[in-house]
């Protein structure tokens, strides 16, 4: 994942409220036009950027539901 997609998703993220999420709420209009196998690969490298720690306020929750892992937004402050 690019530094351009992370600070595209931490624009995203910084409109969104603080709460459970799935990554294609975050990654934008885009996601719905994507192969199945680009889904898997960017799903796959947010779960990384996430585990190392370059989305600040994102936690992966270990559980998938309603159609994909769950992350929570928690931005600093809150």
């Amino acid at each position: 994942m690019t530094q351009l997609d992370i600070d595209k998703l931490k624009a995203n993220l910084a409109a969104k409220d603080p709460g459970p999420f799935h990554f294609q709420e975050i990654y934008g209009a885009d996601w719905d036009g994507l192969y199945i196998g680009d889904k898997v690969k960017l799903g796959h490298a947010f779960l990384n950027a996430v585990r190392a720690g370059k989305l600040p306020g994102v936690i992966d929750t270990g559980t998938k539901k309603g159609g994909g892992r769950l992350y929570l937004w928690k931005p600093r402050g809150l």
